[in-house]
């Protein structure tokens, strides 16, 4: 699975929790499918944990190993790694597949989310 720390605010989900911690959640949420063997995964998880820090109780920052969790994975139509899924009000509202530095994830969030557009 991914790991994490106890200061990243990245949570890990799984095929279990994913109705509960996604598609129920009252935040807008960033699920990032994963794997522990994807290189552009690992070059991602520092500006994913940055996001989720900084954008605390208004964005919430998921990871779903897609080796360990192939149900939510295929459900999703998850081909490649690292895919970013944002789920509003429990719908997938927008798809980004591939790394990239955090301004640039914050300009390809700020169509949905306003608020994240970088100053």
């Amino acid at each position: 699975m991914t790991t994490t720390t106890a200061t990243t605010p990245v949570t890990p989900v799984t095929d279990a929790t994913f109705p509960a911690e996604v598609l129920a959640s009252d935040l807008p949420v960033l699920v990032e499918f994963t794997a522990d063997w994807c290189g552009p995964c690992r070059q991602i998880a520092p500006v994913l944990a940055e996001l989720a820090a900084a954008e605390a109780g208004r964005l919430k920052v998921v990871s779903l190993d897609v080796d360990f969790n192939p149900a939510t994975a295929a459900a999703h139509r998850v081909l490649s790694a690292p895919t970013l899924t944002l789920f509003r009000a429990g719908e997938p509202v927008l798809t980004l597949v591939g790394a990239r530095p955090l301004r640039r994830l914050r300009q390809d969030l700020a169509a949905e989310l306003p608020w994240i557009a970088p100053s």
